[in-house]
Protein backbone atom coordinates (compact mmCIF):
# COMPACT_ATOMS: atom_id res chain seq x y z
CA UNK A 1 0.00 0.00 0.00
CA UNK A 2 1.42 3.38 -1.12
CA UNK A 3 1.70 6.23 1.13
CA UNK A 4 1.81 9.66 -0.24
CA UNK A 5 3.58 11.86 1.64
CA UNK A 6 2.62 15.72 1.54
CA UNK A 7 4.88 17.39 -0.72
CA UNK A 8 8.29 19.23 0.67
CA UNK A 9 8.11 22.36 0.61
CA UNK A 10 10.67 23.70 -1.95
CA UNK A 11 13.93 25.06 -0.39
CA UNK A 12 15.16 28.26 -0.64
CA UNK A 13 18.37 28.91 -3.38
CA UNK A 14 21.83 30.00 -2.81
CA UNK A 15 20.81 33.77 -3.90
CA UNK A 16 17.75 33.92 -1.80
CA UNK A 17 19.78 32.77 1.11
CA UNK A 18 22.55 35.36 0.47
CA UNK A 19 20.62 38.00 -1.21
CA UNK A 20 17.36 38.33 0.95
CA UNK A 21 14.53 40.70 -0.31
CA UNK A 22 15.57 44.51 0.37
CA UNK A 23 13.17 45.89 3.33
CA UNK A 24 10.89 48.37 1.56
CA UNK A 25 13.09 51.84 2.92
CA UNK A 26 12.78 53.70 0.01
CA UNK A 27 9.37 55.22 1.28
CA UNK A 28 9.56 59.25 2.44
CA UNK A 29 9.82 60.09 5.37
CA UNK A 30 6.51 62.00 6.57
CA UNK A 31 6.81 65.62 6.61
CA UNK A 32 5.78 67.45 10.15
CA UNK A 33 2.45 69.16 9.83
CA UNK A 34 2.02 72.71 10.48
CA UNK A 35 0.14 73.44 13.17
CA UNK A 36 -3.15 75.66 11.38
CA UNK A 37 -3.44 77.64 15.12
CA UNK A 38 -0.25 78.65 17.17
CA UNK A 39 0.77 81.55 18.84
CA UNK A 40 0.85 83.96 16.01
CA UNK A 41 -2.45 83.20 15.07
CA UNK A 42 -3.67 83.17 18.58
CA UNK A 43 -1.71 86.81 19.24
CA UNK A 44 -3.19 88.03 16.04
CA UNK A 45 -6.52 86.80 16.75
CA UNK A 46 -7.04 88.82 20.09
CA UNK A 47 -5.86 92.30 18.43
CA UNK A 48 -8.38 91.73 15.83
CA UNK A 49 -11.17 91.11 18.69
CA UNK A 50 -9.56 94.09 20.56
CA UNK A 51 -9.61 96.46 17.49
CA UNK A 52 -13.33 95.16 16.61
CA UNK A 53 -14.42 96.26 20.03
CA UNK A 54 -13.08 99.56 20.01
CA UNK A 55 -14.08 99.97 16.20
CA UNK A 56 -17.93 99.32 17.57
CA UNK A 57 -17.67 101.46 20.41
CA UNK A 58 -17.13 104.73 18.39
CA UNK A 59 -18.58 103.43 15.02
CA UNK A 60 -21.49 101.58 15.60
CA UNK A 61 -21.90 98.01 13.83
CA UNK A 62 -21.99 100.22 10.58
CA UNK A 63 -17.71 101.04 10.72
CA UNK A 64 -16.97 97.42 11.74
CA UNK A 65 -19.29 96.45 8.38
CA UNK A 66 -17.63 98.52 6.19
CA UNK A 67 -14.16 97.54 7.44
CA UNK A 68 -15.10 93.44 7.39
CA UNK A 69 -16.42 94.58 3.60
CA UNK A 70 -12.93 96.43 2.53
CA UNK A 71 -10.77 93.57 3.91
CA UNK A 72 -12.78 91.10 2.44
CA UNK A 73 -12.02 92.62 -0.92
CA UNK A 74 -8.45 92.76 -0.47
CA UNK A 75 -8.69 89.64 0.52
CA UNK A 76 -10.28 88.29 -2.51
CA UNK A 77 -7.90 90.41 -4.67
CA UNK A 78 -4.38 89.16 -3.39
CA UNK A 79 -6.03 85.92 -2.64
CA UNK A 80 -5.14 84.48 -6.18
CA UNK A 81 -1.37 85.71 -5.64
CA UNK A 82 -1.23 83.61 -2.25
CA UNK A 83 -2.15 80.62 -3.94
CA UNK A 84 -0.18 81.06 -6.75
CA UNK A 85 3.07 81.74 -4.02
CA UNK A 86 1.98 78.96 -1.89
CA UNK A 87 2.25 76.77 -4.89
CA UNK A 88 5.44 77.93 -7.00
CA UNK A 89 6.69 77.03 -3.17
CA UNK A 90 5.56 73.38 -3.34
CA UNK A 91 6.69 72.52 -6.82
CA UNK A 92 10.41 74.16 -6.08
CA UNK A 93 10.51 72.02 -3.09
CA UNK A 94 9.85 69.25 -5.16
CA UNK A 95 12.02 69.87 -8.18
CA UNK A 96 15.15 70.92 -6.63
CA UNK A 97 17.40 68.06 -5.78
CA UNK A 98 18.31 68.10 -1.56
CA UNK A 99 22.01 66.86 -1.54
CA UNK A 100 22.75 69.48 -4.12
CA UNK A 101 20.94 72.39 -2.05
CA UNK A 102 21.94 71.07 1.26
CA UNK A 103 25.61 71.08 0.24
CA UNK A 104 25.06 74.58 -1.46
CA UNK A 105 23.02 75.74 0.90
CA UNK A 106 23.04 73.63 3.72
CA UNK A 107 24.53 74.24 7.48
CA UNK A 108 28.19 72.71 6.57
CA UNK A 109 28.19 75.36 3.08
CA UNK A 110 30.06 78.05 5.36
CA UNK A 111 30.38 81.35 3.67
CA UNK A 112 30.10 79.66 -0.12
CA UNK A 113 26.54 79.10 0.99
CA UNK A 114 25.63 82.88 2.86
CA UNK A 115 26.99 84.15 -0.61
CA UNK A 116 24.72 81.95 -2.88
CA UNK A 117 21.55 83.21 -0.67
CA UNK A 118 22.74 86.38 -0.90
CA UNK A 119 22.89 85.94 -4.91
CA UNK A 120 20.11 84.25 -5.07
CA UNK A 121 18.07 86.79 -3.63
CA UNK A 122 19.23 89.77 -5.61
CA UNK A 123 17.98 88.01 -8.40
CA UNK A 124 14.81 86.90 -7.21
CA UNK A 125 11.62 88.99 -9.14
CA UNK A 126 8.30 88.83 -7.57
CA UNK A 127 6.75 90.50 -4.09
CA UNK A 128 6.96 88.47 -1.03
CA UNK A 129 4.05 86.37 -2.36
CA UNK A 130 6.85 84.66 -4.40
CA UNK A 131 9.68 85.77 -1.86
CA UNK A 132 9.10 83.73 1.29
CA UNK A 133 7.31 80.34 -0.02
CA UNK A 134 10.41 80.27 -2.11
CA UNK A 135 12.24 80.78 1.39
CA UNK A 136 9.87 78.12 2.83
CA UNK A 137 10.76 75.67 0.01
CA UNK A 138 14.75 76.33 0.57
CA UNK A 139 14.02 75.18 4.10
CA UNK A 140 12.66 72.34 3.02
CA UNK A 141 15.11 70.86 0.77
CA UNK A 142 17.93 71.10 2.77
CA UNK A 143 18.73 75.41 3.21
CA UNK A 144 19.77 76.31 6.94
CA UNK A 145 18.58 79.13 8.76
CA UNK A 146 21.73 81.34 7.56
CA UNK A 147 21.17 81.27 4.22
CA UNK A 148 17.78 81.84 4.22
CA UNK A 149 18.22 84.40 5.93
CA UNK A 150 20.94 86.04 4.08
CA UNK A 151 18.12 85.47 0.76
CA UNK A 152 15.51 86.99 2.29
CA UNK A 153 17.32 89.95 4.12
CA UNK A 154 19.17 90.29 0.09
CA UNK A 155 15.56 90.38 -1.41
CA UNK A 156 14.49 92.91 0.65
CA UNK A 157 17.23 95.09 0.75
CA UNK A 158 19.21 94.75 -3.06
CA UNK A 159 16.05 93.29 -4.91
CA UNK A 160 16.71 94.33 -8.57
CA UNK A 161 12.81 94.85 -9.30
CA UNK A 162 12.25 97.29 -7.00
CA UNK A 163 15.66 99.10 -7.74
CA UNK A 164 14.61 99.11 -11.57
CA UNK A 165 11.58 99.69 -11.17
CA UNK A 166 11.04 102.36 -8.55
CA UNK A 167 14.04 103.33 -7.09
CA UNK A 168 16.59 104.10 -9.98
CA UNK A 169 13.73 106.27 -12.28
CA UNK A 170 12.56 108.13 -8.68
CA UNK A 171 16.10 108.28 -7.07
CA UNK A 172 18.53 108.53 -10.02
CA UNK A 173 21.38 105.81 -10.70
CA UNK A 174 24.16 107.82 -7.87
CA UNK A 175 21.64 106.97 -4.83
CA UNK A 176 21.04 103.28 -6.01
CA UNK A 177 24.41 102.21 -6.83
CA UNK A 178 25.73 103.50 -3.45
CA UNK A 179 22.64 102.20 -1.46
CA UNK A 180 22.86 98.67 -3.38
CA UNK A 181 26.96 98.83 -2.93
CA UNK A 182 26.51 99.72 1.19
CA UNK A 183 23.44 96.84 1.46
CA UNK A 184 26.10 94.30 -0.06
CA UNK A 185 27.44 92.75 3.11
CA UNK A 186 24.47 93.34 5.50
CA UNK A 187 22.61 90.12 4.19
CA UNK A 188 26.27 87.97 4.49
CA UNK A 189 26.32 89.22 8.24
CA UNK A 190 22.84 88.55 8.97
CA UNK A 191 22.89 84.85 7.78
CA UNK A 192 25.87 84.46 9.18
CA UNK A 193 24.52 86.08 12.53
CA UNK A 194 21.27 83.77 12.22
CA UNK A 195 23.30 80.33 11.70
CA UNK A 196 25.22 81.21 14.90
CA UNK A 197 22.33 81.91 16.42
CA UNK A 198 20.22 78.87 15.49
CA UNK A 199 23.20 76.26 16.40
CA UNK A 200 23.63 77.80 19.50
CA UNK A 201 19.73 77.21 20.23
CA UNK A 202 19.58 73.53 18.53
CA UNK A 203 22.82 72.39 18.90
CA UNK A 204 22.37 68.87 17.77
CA UNK A 205 18.78 69.57 15.79
CA UNK A 206 16.99 68.95 19.59
CA UNK A 207 13.86 70.93 19.68
CA UNK A 208 14.12 72.25 16.12
CA UNK A 209 10.39 73.58 15.02
CA UNK A 210 8.65 71.69 12.59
Amino acid sequence: MDSHHPPNPSPLSEHQIKDPAPADDAEPKPRHARKPVGWSMIFIGVLVAVSATLVYRRDGIDGVLEILTHDLTLFGGILPRVLAGCLLGAFIAEILPHEKVSRALGPNSGLKGLLIGTAFGAILPGGPFTAYPVAAALLTVGADFGATIAMVVSWTLIGYGRAVAWELPISGPDFTLWRIVISLPIPVLAGALGRFVYVRMYPKGEGEPP
